[in-house]
């Protein structure tokens, strides 16, 4: 079984130029609809030069963000309109969605420590703590309204043990696939 692994936004050229416009470059006054436009253009690229293609080959793709986040992000933090996000995000996904959705949940605190403990803040970390938990209440009530698709592990326990568990309830599913 081959694996595809790829994040959000980036993962083509253009993708990864928007990656640097939303998240790297402060010297820019991005609205939060222009925001969400661009997660979805970097999205439609990824979806038909990537994704589409791995999955008509077989392949397992492993995304590292997806259409949720931005439901999370400009949906909630942001305050944008879920109706009008959900047709954007249909637009630039041409319907796909995973089969699955892994929530690593962390108290907002720990999650910013952690980060503040590496380098490179971008936009979304720079957030005040108040827009972090609005994006992960909207995270955790997507996991509650959807348990078919969604896996949710307490990501402050020791990454090991993070990973483990989240094994054993993958490794299931893809046995069933292949």
């Amino acid at each position: 079984m081959r694996v595809l692994a790829t994040h959000e936004p980036g993962g083509t050229p253009l993708g990864d130029q928007l990656r640097e416009l939303v998240l790297l470059r402060d010297d820019l006054d991005v609205t939060p609809r222009s925001e969400a436009l661009l997660m979805n253009a970097a999205r439609a690229q990824q979806v038909d030069q990537v994704i589409a293609p791995a999955l008509t080959r077989g392949e397992v793709v492993v995304c590292d963000r997806f259409a949720a986040s931005t439901l999370a992000y400009q949906g909630a933090g942001r305050g944008l309109d879920r109706q009008a996000l959900a047709a954007v995000i249909s637009f630039a996904t041409a319907g796909l969605r995973p089969d699955m959705t892994i929530l690593l949940d962390l108290p907002v605190e720990v999650g910013l420590a952690r980060k503040h403990a590496r380098e490179g803040w971008n936009r979304f970390e720079a957030e005040a703590v108040a827009f972090h938990e609005r994006v992960r209440e909207a995270y955790r009530a997507l996991a509650r309204n959807e348990p078919h698709e969604w896996l949710c592990f307490d990501a402050a326990r020791a990454p090991e043990v993070v990973s483990d568990d989240i094994w054993r309830c993958v490794a299931p599913r893809l046995e069933l696939a292949s």
